[in-house]
């Protein structure tokens, strides 16, 4: 299972927010890239990023602050917020991103999600972001009546490289994340699914592991609390 430490980009800096909630967020780092190289300095293989002032204005909001990630760090880097057309998708591929993560677009226009994966085969995921089972998109802020595994199914067939699943009530707010909803996606479906939300502890990622179906986890509060090691985590993984 790969861990992926979270650099969420707000305003330039980076983040972590509470519940997806913009009013309530924590500058952890004011140079995202000095983040990213210790991360990767750490010994990670994978950095995720998340553009949120993208993810609610709908198109690339901190796209400096990804450039310098990439400039500066060589492991595999995915990202997510803001991307809703093929020229944006073309454009950060171009640029150096290994995958783009599709969220909002997945619910309003799958046809572009189909599209796009089949244009960069394993490099185009899908985001679903979901408070008690159902789908939220714009930055979360907009509620929708489509359940989390309907969503996930109807993509089976299209050749996305994963689905990274985020419980938004779990989100920052350090207190485990949903291992039976995540779960019991991963096993509904044949596509990769990595947990996100409330990762915090090397006992959580432990069980996200042992669990056999789940691929990968994002952590992002917990590392920079403290609360959870990289270098330590990285090894329990591998072990």
């Amino acid at each position: 299972m790969i861990l992926y430490p979270a650099i969420d980009l707000k305003d330039g800096q980076a983040v972590r927010l509470l519940r997806g909630d913009m009013e309530k967020s924590t500058v952890f780092n004011d140079n995202p890239a000095d983040q990213a190289r210790a991360f990767v300095d750490a010994g990670c293989e994978w950095l995720h990023l998340v553009d949120l002032n993208g993810a609610f204005a709908g198109t690339p909001v901190n796209g400096a602050a990804v450039d310098a990630i990439l400039a500066s760090c060589k492991v595999p880097t995915q990202l997510g917020g803001g991307i809703r057309d093929m020229a944006t998708i073309e454009s950060w591929l171009t640029k150096g991103l290994a995958r783009v993560i599709l969220g909002t677009v997945a619910v309003e226009n799958p046809d572009l999600v189909r599209e796009a994966a089949r244009a960069f085969p394993g490099q185009v995921a899908v985001g679903i972001d979901a408070r008690n089972g159902r789908v939220a998109t714009k930055g979360w802020a907009t509620e929708t009546d489509v359940m989390v595994t309907d969503l996930a199914k109807s993509f089976e067939d299209a050749g996305v490289a994963a689905i990274i699943y985020t419980d938004i009530n779990r989100d920052g707010a350090m207190q485990g994340p949903n291992i039976p909803a995540t779960e019991a996606l991963a096993r509904a479906v044949s596509i990769p699914v990595i947990a996100s939300g409330g990762v915090s502890s090397l006992n959580d990622l432990k069980a996200l592991r042992d669990t056999g179906v789940i691929s990968g986890a994002i952590s992002g509060r917990a590392l920079y609390d403290g609360a959870l090691d990289l270098s330590a985590a990285l090894a329990a993984l591998r072990d």
